[in-house]
Formats: structure tokens, sequence, C-alpha cells
């Protein structure tokens, strides 16, 4: 679940980006995977969702909202689930180094 602490409050401007995302011509189930997909259907659906993000005017808006909040779910700004740990997992051993 995404955790909702880190959502900015109901202001309008803030989300208005999200009228603009390529991702609404898409088919949402696109960029979700179903229970229990794995393997090379996963890598391709996962592709595909990041296809249409890769021309998407609001990729940038979108990753950083993505990675805001720490989205469990689904391809934001053209990263995956498995991109988004990667990249939370970077900013902790970051932060081990310089706590140490």
């Amino acid at each position: 679940m995404a955790e909702i602490s880190r959502l900015p409050g109901p202001v309008a401007d803030i989300w208005e980006w999200q009228l603009i995302g390529s991702c609404r011509e898409a088919d949402p189930d696109l960029f979700f995977h179903p229970e229990g997909e794995r393997g090379p259907a996963r890598r391709n659906r996962d592709a595909a969702a990041q296809a249409v993000c890769a021309g998407c005017p609001v990729i940038e808006q979108c990753r950083k909202h993505a990675l805001k909040v720490r989205e469990p779910y689904g391809v934001w700004g053209g990263l995956t689930e498995d991109d988004r740990e990667a990249i939370y997992a970077t900013e902790r051993r970051r932060s081990l180094r310089i706590a140490s």
C-alpha cells in the first residue's frame, strides 16, 4: 500500500499533470500485473508499459510522484516495481554509508 502520509494535500494543481499522461489513452492493465504473472509475460507487459511512458510528456512528474509516495504496484514514470525497489535499496545503502 502506498504511504499516504507522503501524499501532498488535495490541491488540484498538484495532480494536474496526470491529466496529460500518455497512460490515460492506454489500457490500465498494461501498467499493473495480474496476480501470479511471472517471467517473459511480465517482462513483456512491463516493456510495453515502459514504451508508453517513454513518449510521455509528464514522465518526470510521474516518476517523482511514484518514488516520493513509494508506489508499491505498477509501472510509474517508466519505472517498474523492481526498478523502484532497486532505487530504494541504493538510497538505503547510501544513507547507511553517510550515517557511519
